[in-house]
Order: C-alpha cells, then sequence, then structure tokens
C-alpha cells in the first residue's frame, strides 16, 4: 500500500467518513466490497490505491479507487463515485447531496 498522504490526513479522512458517512461505506462494502450481508462497515485505511473498512467485527475488505490517487483532494470525489457506483449496483437511489 502506498500512500501519498500524511498519517494526519488519513486519520481526518477516516474521523470524517466514521463520523459522517458510515451508511455511504456501508453500502460501499455491500455493493463494491463482494460483502452483500454486511452489516457494518467502518473506514479503517486510505492509501493511494484503495480505501480500506473493517465489517462486521474484524474482516477487513479494500475497495479499490479505480485510479491511483495522488492528492488529498481527490479523495472526496473517488469515495461519491464509488458511493454512486455502489448504490447503482445495489439498484438503490443515490442522495443527492454529496
Amino acid at each position: 500500500m502506498s500512500t501519498p498522504f500524511t498519517a494526519e490526513a488519513v486519520e481526518a479522512i477516516k474521523r470524517h467518513m466514521n463520523d459522517d458517512h458510515s451508511g455511504d461505506a456501508l453500502i460501499i462494502v455491500r455493493g463494491l466490497g463482494g460483502r452483500p450481508a454486511a452489516t457494518t462497515a467502518t473506514t479503517s485505511g486510505v492509501d493511494a490505491e484503495a480505501i480500506e473498512f473493517t465489517i462486521d467485527g474484524g474482516e477487513r475488505v479494500r475497495v479499490p479507487w479505480g485510479e491511483t490517487l495522488t492528492e488529498r483532494p481527490q479523495v472526496r470525489m473517488a469515495v461519491v463515485h464509488l458511493y454512486r457506483d455502489a448504490c447503482d449496483k445495489l439498484g438503490i437511489p443515490a442522495r443527492g447531496e454529496h
């Protein structure tokens, strides 16, 4: 796992995802992480290649961004893209406020 992000940036991203977007994380895991029966998802890592979630008490699931990220501002758009793709795959409407 390579990362262009500082440890502080990774912690801030994880905190934001877990505090404000935990439901989105679960949708991403269910739709794109190959775990359609997951009941919980906590963002546990972020690097240039993927976002990582810890689900259902311990299993780690990495979901690739689809491109290599080089700057922190790219993370937001990459997460929104994953969320919308996961909603499409699951057949559920995506919220519009992203």
